[in-house]
């Protein structure tokens, strides 16, 4: 009942996810990513510890299929996940434990990685994938987006299921995030997320500016977050 896309960005060497859900709080638990590293994901009866243990193999120099092999192969209840990597380069790894609900998708494009579980049907990760590679030129926000709006379209969890929650994460090169956006608990979790977006996406270079070089900073108002 969860769907994902974990994509870099060619231009900027930007990487990042984004998930939704009909559960809660999604955004706490599904997305991991490191800048200059790669972007992980872990879901379907979710273990966070997983997603860090993905990125540690990357640092440690495997391969997103050496790193979700690894990772999955040393996961006790493994049958239970589903895990996914993009790395720096463009290059993804995925598994699925045999007791993943289907209907369940695993597909890699361009620069991208479609990961899914209790889908509505087969078109669900083809429009997420195209979505992502449709938006080439665009901020790799507005493509990740873009792929949840297309597999929601498609048709979505299975039943037409009700999401609850959604999340974007994108790192480009310091120790914190680019952009973290949360969707914990609303009727309509993709439109709140994209309106979240627009109003973060002036200010995001500014947050980072204030954390890298304060003094430098114009104060165009009073925030001081």
């Amino acid at each position: 009942m969860t769907f994902t896309i974990l994509g870099r960005c060619e231009h900027t060497g930007r990487l990042g996810g984004a998930v939704t859900t009909s559960d809660v709080a999604v955004g706490a638990r599904v997305l991991f990513a490191r800048a200059g590293l790669g972007v992980a994901a872990t879901q379907h009866r979710t273990d966070p510890r997983l997603g860090p243990a993905l990125l540690e193999r990357l640092a440690g120099g495997h391969t997103p299929a050496q790193a979700v092999t690894a990772v999955a192969a040393s996961t006790a209840g493994r049958e239970w996940r589903q895990l996914g990597v993009v790395d720096a380069q463009g290059r993804t790894a995925a598994y699925s434990g045999g007791y993943v609900w289907a209907l369940a998708a695993e597909l890699a494009g361009d620069g991208c990685l479609v990961l899914g579980n209790m889908l509505a049907g087969p078109a669900v990760a083809p429009a997420m994938r195209d979505a992502f590679a449709h938006r080439a030129d665009d901020d790799l926000s507005d493509r990740l987006l873009a792929a949840l709006t297309a597999g929601q379209s498609a048709g979505g969890e299975t039943g037409g299921g009700a999401l609850r929650s959604a999340a974007l994460v994108v790192v480009e090169r310091e120790t914190f995030s680019y952009v973290d956006l949360r969707v914990d608990d609303d009727l309509e979790p993709l439109a709140k997320l994209s309106a979240l977006w627009e109003t973060y996406r002036p200010l995001a270079a500014q947050f980072v500016a204030r954390a890298l070089t304060p003094d430098d900073v114009h104060r165009s108002s009073s925030t001081t977050t």
